[in-house]
């Protein structure tokens, strides 16, 4: 049996105890900047005092001590010290060449702890941690260019694989894709995950921001949830920024939206004025017993500020209690921008605006076609404010570069809240414009679209791909022969 089937099983029986912060132990340990060079970096040109992931190369002995403790205190799941450990994280300290190595180190040092504690009774798993980047897909910036972004989703999402493999390599049981601040870096490591390693299990960690109810970038609780549903998580998980007590509100929509066990690792209170932590291991632990006697949770650990001491008391507060019950799947069409917009049996009306159509709109195409792209995202706005459910945006106009146009746009309106909050649906005949749009979308969209007109395989090809980006889909009522134009053709065809 895999490490996933083995993890739902025991989700199934009792709520799982995930590890605590790595920086706190970190901080604690008196570290000194030879700590982290070691000989190997003792004349490394730049500074690499405070980057805890060359640890696992400097000072591998620590690192397995604190894995030892964790597990010691009760935690079934230990995370990998390879928080920042991206090609993207590493760039700050030089070492964009030893990024593989610190995440197979990483995982081979968790792994071998694991194996050293763990019995058939009581198995213990490695989580290969996967954390933000100081980079942002779905931000700008620039002030003065909220289009511009730092880097592309090919480079966030290869940056990503090159993590993953490492981590896979060294012995991960699963993925631990956590802090999430920006879902569509959050995607890029999804397709990278699935990319590399498909058969390993994946969990996704949303961090709030403060008590909107929102991350960084902007998305609700559910529109987060509709953004990452697809990719079969193992758990959808909750953690950082916040302690449990300000927490509990979005761990509790999140438990209310998702089909998938639910796990929840809050700070350890909320940061005193000098960046500390106060709050004592019985009050985290509090906490996290209340979700769990509230049905809330199916895993519980630590974030920031918490320690062993906080672990042991925490799987203490939860022996015993039984996990939450994970509902079945709502089928309802959902798709998401900041926010979510599902069709509701009842309603099963869907407004799509269809101005942002270089086809459709003379005025739209102008502006384009002009690069005043100020006035289009105005045309945006008023079809978001004339009550449009779904922004259509097609660029296919012979005279544009229709990749770079939609790339654009849909970068603009990404940075504007009140047209991001909706869904976008990606419209061109122009595969590689599909492909370019998908790459934009924060939330879950929906291309528009797809065909039998190239035969079954090119579809299925297709389809795939929107799917692995995390999107809904239109189906044309085309085959090799062309458009249905009887009853019989069209349920032919739709079959």
């Amino acid at each position: 049996m895999g490490s996933g089937a083995v993890l739902q099983a025991l989700m199934g029986e009792r709520i799982l105890v995930l590890d605590g912060a790595w920086g706190t132990m970190f901080q604690q340990s008196g570290l000194e900047p030879v700590d982290y060079r070691g000989v190997r970096f003792a004349d490394h040109p730049v500074e690499v005092a405070g980057d805890p992931d060359l640890l696992n190369l400097t000072r591998p002995d620590l690192v397995s001590e604190i894995h030892r403790a964790y597990l010691a205190a009760g935690a079934d799941v230990t995370t990998t010290n390879t928080f920042t450990a991206t090609r993207i994280g590493q760039a700050d300290y030089g070492l964009e060449d030893c990024v593989y190595e610190i995440n197979v180190e990483g995982a081979r040092l968790a792994r071998a702890v694991c194996d050293e504690v763990g019995t058939v009774e009581w198995p213990r798993f490695v989580a290969g941690s996967v954390g933000p980047l100081n980079v942002t897909l779905s931000m700008s910036a620039r002030v003065d260019d909220p289009s511009f972004r730092s880097a592309s989703f090919d480079e966030v999402r290869d940056g990503y694989a090159e993590q993953i493999r490492g981590l896979v390599d060294g012995g991960v049981d699963l993925l631990l894709l956590e802090t999430v601040f920006d879902t569509l870096n959050a995607k890029a490591a999804l397709v990278a995950a699935r990319e590399v390693a498909p058969e390993i299990p994946l969990v996704v960690s949303l961090t709030v921001v403060d008590r909107s109810g929102r991350t960084l970038s902007g998305q609700t609780v559910e529109a987060f949830w509709a953004s990452t549903e697809h990719a079969g998580l193992l758990a959808v998980a909750i953690n950082c920024s916040l302690g449990g007590r300000e927490m509990r509100p979005w761990l509790a929509e999140l438990a209310r939206v998702a089909d998938a066990p639910v796990w929840c690792y809050p700070n350890a209170g909320l940061p005193n004025a000098f960046g500390g932590y106060d709050e004592s291991p019985a009050e985290t632990a509090a906490l996290l017993r209340e979700f769990a006697a509230s049905g809330l949770v199916n895993g519980v650990g630590g974030c920031c500020g918490t320690t062993p001491e906080h672990i042991d008391a925490i799987s203490d507060a939860v022996a015993g209690l039984l996990p939450r019950r994970v509902p079945a799947p709502r089928r309802v069409p959902r798709w998401a921008g900041l926010e979510p917009f599902a069709v509701e049996p009842e309603t099963g009306f869907v407004l799509v605006g269809e101005r942002t159509n270089v086809t459709g709109s003379a005025r739209f195409r102008r502006l384009i076609e002009a690069d005043d792209y100020t006035g289009a995202v105005d045309v945006a706005l008023e079809q978001v404010r004339g009550g449009a459910n779904v922004l259509d945006v097609n660029m296919d106009e012979g005279m544009l570069d229709s990749e770079a146009a939609m790339t654009r746009f849909l970068n603009l309106i990404a940075t504007e809240p009140e047209i991001a909050r909706v869904p976008v649906m990606v419209d061109s005949s122009k595969w590689s414009v599909i492909q370019a749009g998908i790459r934009c979308l924060q939330g879950k969209g929906i291309v528009n679209s797809i065909s039998l007109k190239e035969g079954e395989a090119d579809f299925l090809a297709k389809a795939h791909e929107v799917r692995r980006f995390g999107a809904a889909v239109v189906v044309m009522a085309f085959d090799e022969q062309g458009q249905a134009e009887s009853v019989e053709r069209k349920v032919s065809i739709c079959g």
